[in-house]
């Protein structure tokens, strides 16, 4: 309904304005000029007001008023053939890099970059498939905390993807190690990886689920060192996702690990339980300080911490598991000590990860996938094999979130495969072919994530799409 009155409204404001479809074609080599359709003429705000404060916006204003919840813009964007378009967003973030949400037709698509700036700018949202005739293009809230100018539109091509290297960057990774980067390296444009995190290895609830649904398991488990931190281990916790890792793999499976990190000391601050030491308002570790002196307390914890998950990693390696290795993610979001400090400690911290894992503890079976989209936080290509990033749009939204896929393979020098390390709706794969965003793999988080953003018709839809991997097709065939 909502969809129909926006369109009502749009059709009224054609037959009063005279405006005219937007021109989709263009001569063979010749770039499309950008057409931009400035929020004081969108056809529905929500809890937005027009402004004309800051100086530098184009048009006759801009929004603001996304601090609520309910803040979104939509415009009608009215085209003249089927295709895919590239849209930007021009805005303001004075307050830090932030996120919006992106809506095609009522249904979330992906987040939209908008990294920080005084004066008003204009940040790419990536590319979207548009019926001919109109489509609703929805800017909503998503972080918060911007003003929002305008959006733009020309038509573009699907996503061409790079060549990457099936080389590790550790070049003593074991044979099953170059193995799994090679079949990833061989799929990767080509077809997706379905992968599924467990909260718990030893009861595999979301696996059962997902089977029992769709007659199909992921070919990927996502599992999590957490409670084998030094600082959970010594107040009682147990795990079993290392056992759970090998008999996945003896399957044919493939395993990620990922390591909500409990921080090494200082737990239980403002009065949050230990158990949540992984957050930054959970510990008062400091980060950076411990970096800076390592002769420190601190700095001899985070060498334990690292020592006691080698100790476990070790048990994979001895069992010929290689391990899509994951750790210190969501780093820029701030939400998580490792990347409390800023980029620059959490960098080092990464390497320091690398050269403890790699040299000290020869483990040669991890594949490194760094979690972050940032330029900013990026520790350099000799320390990363794949990159990926996390994405939560909307419950039953499975756009491909082809924005935040492109600026991926952009990140440092060389192109990498690039993964949906975490995800809650899961990308429709015919979407994700027809954008050109073809994910490594998608992690679907456990619990609560997995059936309230994804009903039952999608999971058939995927688990049982020709373009989706799943462990019965790895079963018949040892890529090891």
């Amino acid at each position: 309904m909502r969809y129909l009155r926006v369109v009502l409204a749009f059709l009224m404001m054609l037959n009063l304005s005279g405006a005219v479809l937007a021109q989709s074609s263009s001569e063979e080599g010749v770039e499309m000029e950008w057409i931009r359709y400035e929020v004081e003429d969108a056809a529905q705000l929500v809890d937005l007001r027009l402004t004309q404060t800051t100086k530098g916006y184009s048009g006759r204003g801009y929004a603001v008023g996304f601090t609520n919840d309910t803040g979104s813009a939509t415009f009608p964007v009215a085209v003249e053939e089927d295709g895919i378009y590239e849209v930007a967003i021009g805005y303001r973030a004075p307050h830090g890099e932030k996120y919006a949400v992106f809506l095609l037709n009522d249904e979330a698509i992906g987040n939209v970059c908008l990294p920080a700036s005084q004066s008003f700018s204009q940040a790419h949202a990536g590319k979207v498939f548009l019926n001919k005739g109109i489509n609703l293009l929805t800017i909503e809230k998503g972080w918060g905390w911007y003003e929002l100018d305008y959006i733009a539109l020309r038509r573009a091509e699907t996503i061409k993807l790079p060549m990457v290297s099936a080389e590790p960057i550790n070049p003593n990774a074991t044979p099953e190690a170059r193995a799994l980067l090679q079949f990833l390296t061989d799929n990767f444009g080509k077809r997706i990886i379905a992968g599924q995190q467990e909260y718990n290895g030893s009861l595999m609830r979301d696996t059962t689920y997902i089977k029992r649904i769709t007659g199909k398991e992921p070919a990927l488990l996502g599992l999590d060192l957490m409670d084998y931190s030094p600082s959970r281990v010594e107040r009682g916790t147990k795990s079993q996702d290392i056992e759970a890792a090998i008999e996945w793999h003896k399957r044919g499976g493939l395993v990620a690990f990922t390591w909500h990190w409990n921080a090494p000391k200082g737990l239980e601050a403002n009065g949050r339980e230990w158990w949540s030491g992984f957050y930054t308002d959970a510990t008062h570790f400091d980060v950076a300080a411990a970096l800076a002196d390592p002769e420190s307390e601190d700095y001899q914890l985070i060498l334990r911490d690292i020592d006691a998950i080698a100790l476990q990693l070790k048990r994979l390696q001895d069992e010929g598991v290689p391990v899509l290795w994951r750790p210190l993610h969501e780093a820029e979001g701030g939400w998580f000590w490792w990347g409390a400090k800023g980029a620059e400690p959490c960098k080092e911290l990464w390497k320091l990860l690398y050269h403890r894992l790699t040299e000290h503890h020869q483990l040669n079976n991890l594949i490194w996938v760094w979690n972050s989209i940032s330029p900013e936080w990026y520790p350099g290509d000799e320390y990363v094999d794949i990159v990926s990033c996390d994405i939560y749009t909307q419950p039953l939204s499975y756009g491909p979130s082809a924005a935040e896929f492109e600026r991926l393979l952009q990140l440092g020098e060389r192109p990498k495969i690039v993964a949906m390390a975490e995800n809650g709706g899961i990308p429709d794969p015919d979407a994700a072919q027809a954008y050109g965003a073809m994910w490594g793999w998608f992690m679907t988080w456990n619990g609560d994530i997995l059936r309230d953003w994804n009903d039952s018709e999608h999971l058939k839809n995927v688990y049982n799409h020709p373009l989706v991997i799943t462990l019965d097709e790895l079963e018949l065939r040892s890529i090891f």
